[in-house]
């Protein structure tokens, strides 16, 4: 074979060059058919460009080339296309350095490397320095020539994939991290009471929501309690929640007098919520246990069920105002306990608003306090019990409950 240029070349019937063609699928291609490939050709050999033109037109390829005779002007055309063939000899670059820069260019396009018969070694180290394959000059035909290019760009498509999906899962294990850290760890000395906790978020695949909890001791005979729920159910509001059980425990420690707490709970979520719209409720509890009496806040929570006596009943505490909405302080509700035995469930209304049965009705506070005075937890011990309330909650409802749960549990003596 005599050829109009130097070196080895590829195979093919000597040619003057001309205006490469460009390959295209007929109805007896050699070539599977599938997308319609955009390759630019970084090569400075024209009798080279024109017989790989020719070679992918023989095969009716679906490949639109592009050419360039340099790597400068290869950084004019790369935008766009799914694979750079290249060689490693250009007058502007030579062997792995143009690869590494064009590597570098053309981040979301394949490569495949053109190396002469003497070179080939240099394909296999060029592969292990981000290229997607290499061809040997002289041993290439259309159809491999096709075949390559095509496998080019499905390898790094699936190197492409591995990478995110790679990089969604160190996110995901960063953020599980982070979502355990901020969940709390109640801050209590005591072994006069017990307080058992639950949380499950109704985001998918989340470890925290917008729905918080928190247990402070600041004396030996008095504990402080806070259930909250901030609207929605995205990572904006899961961080809302930390700040307000942040700010609610940093209140409670430094002693600010029991009716400024919540206000200055609205207060700060009044300055770091997103949008003005934003909300949220909440339940407090201090216990006295000297006094054996609690005093209970609510701003448009749920009241706590109280358990005693083999009895369950709400405590008759005024609901009050949402927090964010009108600023005004709840209103206190002193609990006498008439034993040492008692039990004290605070929850998030995602616990109450699971349906029940094929309509429209809600579990609510009623439908709770009857699964709790069902003689059939009596059977289930104290520390199970949130976990025992949520799966009957989500039998009535049918599947899972939608929304965010928190729950505290705060026991003294044998706790019914």
């Amino acid at each position: 074979m005599t050829r109009p240029h130097r070196g080895p070349g590829l195979p093919g019937a000597s040619v003057a060059p001309r205006a490469v063609p460009q390959g295209g699928f007929g109805h007896h291609a050699n070539v599977p058919p599938g997308e319609r490939l955009r390759v630019l050709l970084v090569e400075d050999d024209e009798g080279d460009a024109f017989l790989v033109g020719e070679l992918l037109a023989e095969t009716n390829a679906n490949i639109d080339l592009l050419v360039a005779a340099s790597l400068s002007e290869a950084r004019q055309r790369v935008t766009g296309v799914d694979c750079v063939l290249l060689d490693l000899g250009l007058p502007d670059a030579q062997g792995l350095d143009g690869l590494r820069r064009v590597v570098e260019m053309a981040s979301g396009a394949a490569v495949c490397v053109l190396t002469g018969r003497s070179d080939e070694h240099l394909g296999i180290v060029a592969v292990a320095e981000g290229a997607q394959d290499y061809l040997v000059k002289g041993q290439v035909d259309g159809v491999l020539l096709a075949r390559a290019l095509r496998y080019a760009v499905e390898r790094k498509r699936a190197d492409e994939n591995a990478r995110r999906l790679r990089e969604v899962e160190l996110r995901q294990a960063e953020s599980a991290r982070l979502e355990r850290g901020l969940l709390p760890q109640p801050l209590m000395t005591t072994d006069q009471v017990s307080v058992h906790t639950f949380y499950r978020p109704g985001r998918h695949a989340a470890l925290i929501g917008g729905d918080f909890y928190d247990v402070v001791q600041t004396r030996p005979d008095r504990i402080d309690l806070i259930v909250g729920d901030v609207c929605g159910h995205g990572v904006d509001e899961a961080a809302l929640g930390v700040e307000l059980r942040v700010a609610w425990r940093a209140l409670v420690l430094a002693g600010v007098p029991d009716d400024e707490v919540l206000p200055a709970l609205e207060q700060v979520l009044m300055s770091e919520r997103r949008l003005q719209e934003i909300f949220a409720t909440v339940a407090t509890t201090r216990l006295d246990l000297a006094a054996d009496r609690a005093t209970v806040r609510l701003a448009g929570h749920p009241p706590p069920l109280l358990l005693s006596g083999g009895k369950v009943a709400p405590v008759p505490a005024r609901g009050g105002l949402l927090l964010g909405v009108r600023p005004r302080p709840p209103v206190a509700f002193d609990l006498e306990f008439d034993t040492d035995d008692w039990s004290l469930l605070m929850y998030t209304d995602g616990l109450i608003e699971g349906r029940v049965g094929a309509g429209d009705d809600r579990l609510d506070v009623p439908g709770l306090t009857d699964l709790l005075a069902d003689p059939a937890n009596q059977a289930v011990s104290l520390p199970e019990l949130p976990g025992w309330l949520v799966g009957r909650a989500e039998q009535l409802n049918g599947g899972p409950l939608a929304d965010d749960v928190a729950m505290l549990l705060v026991t003294r003596g044998d706790g019914r």
